[in-house]
């Protein structure tokens, strides 16, 4: 069996992250999203993937070339204008055998559930019971078998989300080319099911135990702090007067330096230089060749390759893209003094979301729930707030 990743979308809810980057290509415990997906499906035992690839599709290609790093292969597929899921899905018709797997990029689930859905029979639907049904795509069920497929709906039918993984069978390609442009002028995937179920097709669901759906940018986070490997590993330089505490992941080239404190669940990649002096709390995940310096604490974050967090700096409950440079005694905003949630984040704590290249000045102020986009300078003792757009300066 084969397993098609849908991974052309460019995630624009996702932005300023994905300005510069796929959606599928943004990291969670240093690793790529579609990165995750493939090991555990090839866990679950496939091992050939076609990638229907789209926006900057040549970040996907020149991270997984053939798939022989990670004992699979992978073809590609170019979708090069964005038609819908069902278009996708339509360029592989050729390639695929009788049943395939099908799955977005920019959701995770674990490698036994993929391994019930693979040993399943006929055409089955992964959903996933949630509570908040807000944004998500449902299924209405009679008899065990599902009848209709509903997209964002106000009163959702049950609390079955659709949660995009399929198992398929070649009949799907004869509803594609029956499958009529949607409102959002897209062909649909979903609409393309449903046709079957028209014509009196069977489609089975299966209940997943772990889900994850990546939507907005603090999706990240919640992710990052699941997906840190448990377990002590260490492949860098520790010195003396080094307190760890809970499991890390240390990567080759990193040196740790005297004074720095860690609780894990950390994730630090290679060539990175920690510390002296400073503290690295929990659930965060710092990418290779960063540079986290002297009074400088992190929790609960995403730091990207490249950053320089040097001096005395704050950063908790964000996600900072790669290149990034902080001037000394920058700080980052987590809460508002009212408590409230900030955004549309539903979530009491949020730092800065930024994208790539970002510098800031000494003393620069960063308020909570700030999106800041490529480029941007913030100069010293600036305060940023708000939406900031790519190639902004803030003085």
């Amino acid at each position: 069996m084969k397993a098609v990743i849908l991974a052309a979308g460019e995630g624009i809810r996702m932005n300023p992250l994905t300005h510069a980057r796929s959606k599928v290509m943004l990291r969670i415990a240093n690793k790529p999203l579609i990165e995750h997906l493939l090991i555990a499906t090839n866990l679950a035992g496939i091992s050939d993937f076609i990638f229907v690839v789209g926006y900057r599709d040549n970040q996907v290609r020149d991270y997984f070339m053939d798939g022989n790093k990670w004992g699979v292969h992978i073809e590609y597929i170019l979708q090069s204008h964005p038609k819908g899921t069902a278009d996708a899905l339509g360029k592989v018709k050729d390639l695929v055998d009788d049943c395939f797997l099908v799955m977005n990029g920019d959701v995770l689930t674990s490698s036994e559930d993929l391994s019930r859905l693979i040993k399943g029979n006929g055409h089955i639907l992964a959903v996933k019971e949630m509570d908040n049904l807000n944004g998500l795509g449902t299924i209405e069920i009679r008899d065990e078998k599902v009848i209709r497929i509903h997209e964002k709906t106000e009163s959702p039918p049950t609390n079955l989300a659709n949660a995009g993984f399929y198992r398929l069978t070649s009949e799907i390609f004869d509803a594609i080319s029956q499958t009529p442009l949607s409102p959002r002028g897209e062909y649909e995937l979903t609409d393309s099911l449903q046709i079957l179920i028209n014509q009196g097709k069977e489609i089975n669901f299966q209940k997943l135990d772990a889900w994850f759906n990546f939507t907005y940018p603090w999706d990240l986070i919640d992710a990052n702090r699941i997906f840190i490997p448990q377990g002590e590993n260490n492949h860098g330089i520790i010195e003396k007067y080094v307190s760890i505490e809970g499991p890390y992941t240390i990567g080759g080239g990193t040196r740790i330096r005297s004074g720095s404190y860690i609780i894990g669940p950390v994730i630090i990649g290679n060539n990175c230089d920690i510390g002296p002096n400073c503290f690295v709390r929990p659930a965060t995940a710092i990418g290779d060749n960063c540079h986290i310096g002297a009074s400088v604490e992190i929790k609960n974050s995403i730091i990207m390759r490249g950053t320089k967090i040097p001096h005395h700096n704050y950063v908790g409950d964000s996600v900072i893209g790669e290149n990034c440079n902080f001037g000394a005694g920058t700080k980052i905003a987590n809460l508002r003094f009212d408590h409230k949630c900030i955004n549309d984040s539903k979530r009491q704590k949020l730092g800065a979301l930024m994208g790539d290249n970002v510098s800031t000045g000494i003393n620069s102020c960063i308020d909570a729930g700030t999106l800041i986009g490529d480029n941007t300078i913030i100069g010293p003792g600036a305060v940023a707030r708000g939406n900031i757009s790519p190639n902004s300066k803030i003085f």
